[in-house]
C-alpha cells in the first residue's frame, strides 16, 4: 500500500505541473465567438486583403512567442521560438528527393546560362520601367525543367506555345486553393469546386506529358546527361509518385529562391539576399501535426519557459515570417531592411539554439530545402547577370513605396508581391 501511495504521490507531483501550465495556457485564448468562427473570418479577410502575414505578426505580439488558439472547435498552437523549431524540423523523414541534388550537375552554371539569356532578351534593350516578378517565376520555371527533365520548356523564350501561360494560372490557382484548405484543417473538404479539380486535372496533365516525353524509349537512348526524372525513375517506377514529385519539386524551383545561412565569404550580394530573405522568406508560414503527444520544449507556464503539452493529433504552425521579425533576436530595427546587420553583434548570436534556428528562411535539420544550394547559385548567377547587362537599378518614380511588412502580399503556399516587383532598369 505504502508503495501504491508513493507511486500515486510521485505521479502527482510530475502531473500538477503540466495541468497548471495548460490551464495557464488555455487562458491566452481570445476567441470572441464559438469554436474559433471568429480566428477563421480573421484569416480570411486579412488575405483578401493582402495582409495576412501582418495578421499573425499582430498575433504573437499580443500574445507572445508560443500560444494556443481553439480553430474551427480544436486547439491549435503556434510558435516562433528557436528551440520549439529545432524540437519539429528534427524529426527524420524519407529522402527520397535528397540523393537527387547533385552539385556536380550544375557546378559549371551552364545549366542556368540559356535561361538567363532568355530573361534578359525578355527585357528591352534600353531598359525601362518592367515588372520582374513574373519573367523571374518563368526563369525558375525553365531552369527547374531543364534539370528534371533534361530540356527546358523555354517559356521566356516562347511563352505562348508552351502552354506554360495555362499551366503558371492553374498552378496559381491550385495552390491558392490548397493554402485554404491548409488553413481548415480537417475541414478543408468544404473549399472543393469545379474549378479547383479542373486545375488540378490540367497541372497533372502537365507533368504526365512530361514524364510521357522524358521516359520514352527514344529519348532515354544516347543521351549521356544527368536528367533528374529518370535517375527518380530508376528509384520508384509508381507514376502517381513521379508525378508528386515532379510537382513538388516544380513547385519549389518556380516560386522560390534559396540562400545559405552560412555568411562567410561577407560578400555585399550575399549580405544582401539573406536580409531579402530574413524579411520576406518564400515559406513564411508553415504547420506540422504531432503522431504522438509531445511536448514544446518552451513556451508554456507563467514564465512561458516551461515545456508545452500537446495532445496527438494537433496542429502546431510556426511563423519563420514573425520569427524573422523578432526584435529580441535581430535588434530594435528587426523590420528594417539593413543587410550591414550580419557583421554586427546580434542578439540572435547570443544563444547557441538561437543562432542555429533563429533564420530559417527555407527550414532547417533533416527538413532543410533539398534545392538550397542549386537556387543559391542560381539566384547570384542570374543577379550578377541583370546587373552587368543593367548597372543602373532603382525605383521608378512615383512606384508606391509602403513601410517593410505593411506591403501586400500574395500568399499561396509560399509568399509573393501582390501588386509586382516594378523596377527601373538602365
Amino acid at each position: 500500500m505504502e508503495l501504491l501511495y508513493s507511486r500515486l504521490l510521485l505521479l502527482f507531483y510530475l502531473v500538477l505541473p503540466v495541468i497548471y501550465h495548460v490551464h495557464n495556457r488555455r487562458k491566452e485564448r481570445r476567441n470572441q465567438r464559438p469554436f474559433g468562427v471568429d480566428r477563421l473570418e480573421q484569416i480570411f479577410r486579412a488575405n483578401t486583403e493582402s495582409r495576412l502575414m501582418e495578421l499573425f505578426l499582430f498575433h504573437f505580439r499580443q500574445t507572445g512567442h508560443t500560444l494556443e488558439q481553439v480553430f474551427l472547435g480544436s486547439p491549435v498552437f503556434g510558435t516562433v521560438e528557436p528551440a520549439n523549431m529545432e524540437a519539429i524540423l528534427s524529426s527524420h523523414f524519407k529522402e527520397l528527393l535528397r540523393p537527387q541534388f547533385h552539385v556536380k550537375e550544375y557546378s559549371d552554371l551552364n545549366m542556368f546560362k540559356d535561361a538567363t539569356d532568355n530573361l534578359l532578351n525578355a527585357i528591352p534593350r534600353e531598359g525601362g520601367v518592367i515588372d520582374l516578378q513574373p519573367l523571374f517565376f518563368r526563369l525558375t520555371l525553365d531552369v527547374t525543367t531543364e534539370f528534371l527533365f533534361g530540356e527546358s520548356i523555354e517559356s521566356l523564350k516562347v511563352p505562348e506555345s508552351t502552354g506554360e501561360d495555362t499551366f503558371a494560372e492553374a498552378f496559381n490557382v491550385a495552390q491558392e486553393y490548397v493554402a485554404k484548405r491548409f488553413r481548415l484543417l480537417d475541414l478543408y473538404w468544404l473549399i472543393d469546386g469545379k474549378k479547383f479539380r479542373d486545375t488540378c486535372k490540367k497541372v497533372h496533365y502537365f507533368a504526365d506529358k512530361i514524364i510521357d516525353r522524358n521516359l520514352a524509349e527514344d529519348s532515354i537512348e544516347g543521351q549521356g546527361k544527368y536528367v533528374f526524372l529518370r535517375a527518380m525513375s530508376e528509384k520508384t517506377p509508381d507514376r502517381t509518385v513521379l508525378r508528386s514529385q515532379i510537382i513538388n519539386i516544380l513547385t519549389a524551383g518556380r516560386d522560390t529562391t534559396a540562400f545559405k545561412r552560412n555568411l562567410k565569404p561577407y560578400t555585399r550580394l550575399l549580405l544582401l539576399t539573406c536580409s531579402a530573405l530574413r524579411l520576406y522568406p518564400s515559406v513564411p508560414v508553415n504547420t506540422r501535426t504531432t503522431v504522438r503527444t509531445t511536448i514544446l520544449p518552451t513556451g508554456g507556464g507563467p514564465d512561458r519557459k516551461s515545456p508545452v503539452l500537446v495532445p496527438k493529433g494537433t496542429a502546431v504552425a510556426y511563423s519563420v515570417y514573425t520569427m524573422h521579425r523578432r526584435p529580441d533576436l535581430y535588434g530594435i530595427d528587426a523590420e528594417l531592411f539593413r543587410p550591414e546587420r550580419w557583421d554586427e553583434d546580434m542578439p540572435l548570436n547570443h544563444d547557441e539554439t538561437n543562432a542555429k534556428w533563429g533564420y530559417l528562411p527555407f527550414n532547417g535539420g533533416p527538413r532543410i530545402c533539398l534545392g538550397m544550394d542549386f537556387a543559391l547559385v542560381e539566384a547570384a548567377y542570374t543577379i550578377v547577370r541583370i546587373v552587368q547587362r543593367f548597372p543602373i537599378i532603382k525605383l521608378p518614380a512615383g512606384e508606391k513605396v509602403e513601410l517593410t511588412g505593411v506591403e501586400k502580399q500574395r500568399i499561396t503556399l509560399v509568399m509573393s508581391i501582390a501588386e509586382g516587383c516594378n523596377i527601373e532598369l538602365g
